[in-house]
């Protein structure tokens, strides 16, 4: 009997088990872990006919009872897609997937917008989703964030998820690495700046990850503020370029843009609608929202339809989310920044002075946006859990003149941001961690619920 290994149970992972499963093929799970949440995941999917294995490491030798009749490998995008194992197997003649790739395969036949970059992705997936939906088509999210893509074809081949018009979904470097067959119907690249470069090695091979998707795209839409974009426009396939500042440049024109009153604008059609139907605030939500408004005309949608889709939308969780306020200062989540780039992106947005959470696991990157904006907004910064003690030293030798305090986890933290906040009179409380989650939490997502449960002690209610 042939068989397919699925490594991992997490969100990708069991997608792709139930998946296959559902196809009709022999699945087994290899998840290293045997805590309590993978011991309640194997029941789940054992109950389901599905065999599991906890506490088997992605080892060559792991495969061993299986070898003689494995014929393929899927992984989630949290595994290297070079990893030494895979690349045995590979030499092996055995067949190794990504669970987007899964996917794509399934659900192929509904058109896909593919949406990529180092930041913006996952407003620009919620924005576009919500604006399609509004307007009657059943466009549902998925993919980096959310419901898995396997776990979407899953319920869209079972009945439980009405057949979509569109498929609106995230896809992170690792997804589109692990998916060289993945052609979506749209393509948008919001931005380009220095990450996963402990994955990745290079900017070079990170950029060009991005680029392969958008170039097995039927058209692609670009952020044209975006300087490594622009930077590299004769490399990218032709398509659709958006720009927040009336076009200039006669060789380099963009197709959407926002005028000097505020009004977006069409090469093809002129005036649309007022940039401020989205409330968000941001300059590069104003990106965001062109980047929307370019996808929604190509699939067919009009201008008002599109601004009333913006008019609508409640925001995205963890991405600037204001919580409410205290006594003094507005409160943001923005647990989604879990990169420099990100960070100085949501202390751009905020108005007046600014009391700053930020720390976790670091990342590779350039910090000197990132300083910059605290040095030019933050009057104190509060640094937790893992990165702590490496952002302190970063944010001391830039001259940065606020105050800086240091503890062990977020808890801790909130309280000492909370009291400097009424002592130096700051507008706006800001967690935005610049860091990932992992050295504390599963991800970003339960960083910020944690800081949102933190905060309610603290918030007033209207």
């Amino acid at each position: 009997m042939a068989f397919t290994i699925v490594v991992g149970l997490g969100r990708s992972g069991l997608g792709a088990a139930r998946l296959l499963h559902h196809q009709g093929q022999a699945v087994v799970v290899l998840e290293r872990g045997e805590g309590p949440d993978q011991t309640s995941c194997a029941a789940q999917l054992r109950a389901e006919g599905i065999e599991v294995e906890l506490g088997i490491p992605l080892e060559i030798n792991s495969f061993e009872p299986w070898r003689s009749d494995l014929t393929a490998v899927v992984i989630g995008p949290g595994i290297p897609w070079d990893h030494p194992t895979l690349e045995i197997l590979r030499q092996e003649g055995v067949q190794v997937r990504g669970e987007i790739e899964l996917a794509w395969d399934a659900l192929n036949d509904i058109p896909w917008v593919g949406i990529t970059g180092t930041n913006g992705k996952t407003t620009v997936t919620h924005l576009l989703s919500h604006v399609l939906e509004q307007a009657g088509l059943r466009a549902p999210m998925g993919g980096n964030m959310g419901v898995s893509a396997a776990e979407m074809a899953l319920k869209i081949k079972t009945g439980d998820l009405l057949r979509p018009d569109w498929l609106v979904m995230e896809l992170s470097s690792y997804q589109i690495e692990a998916g060289p067959t993945l052609a979506p119907s749209i393509g948008i690249w919001t931005t380009l700046t220095p990450d996963h470069l402990e994955r990745h090695g290079t900017l070079e091979a990170y950029r060009a990850i991005k680029r392969g998707l958008l170039q097995r795209s039927s058209l692609a839409i670009f952020n044209g503020d975006d300087a490594d974009l622009n930077a590299h426009r004769s490399s990218l396939k032709s398509g659709i370029w958006v720009q927040t500042a009336t076009p200039c440049p006669d060789d380099q024109p963009a197709d959407f843009w926002i005028d000097d009153a505020g009004t977006i604008q069409a090469r093809e059609s002129g005036a649309m609608f007022p940039a401020d139907a989205l409330a968000m605030p941001g300059a590069h939500n104003r990106q965001n929202q062109l980047l929307v408004t370019a996808a929604a005309i190509q699939i067919g949608l009009n201008a008002e339809q599109i601004a009333q889709g913006f008019r609508s939308f409640p925001g995205v969780p963890h991405r600037l989310e204001r919580l409410g306020s205290t006594a003094s200062a507005d409160v943001f989540n923005d647990s989604k920044a879990t990169n420099y780039d990100a960070a100085a992106v949501g202390l751009q947005a905020m108005a007046g002075t600014v009391v700053v959470l930020a720390g976790g696991q670091t990342k590779r990157g350039d910090a000197t946006g990132w300083l910059t904006e605290l040095k030019s907004k933050a009057c104190a910064v509060v640094l937790f859990g893992a990165g702590a003690e490496e952002l302190d030293a970063l944010i001391r030798q830039s001259d940065y003149q606020g105050q800086v305090h240091r503890c062990n986890d977020l808890k801790a933290a909130v309280a000492i941001a909370v009291q400097a906040t009424s002592e130096l009179q700051a507008t706006s409380l800001l967690l935005s961690p610049a860091c990932a989650s992992f050295d504390q939490y599963q991800d970003f997502e339960a960083r910020g619920d944690h800081f949102r449960d933190l905060m309610q002690a603290h918030i007033r209610v209207a």
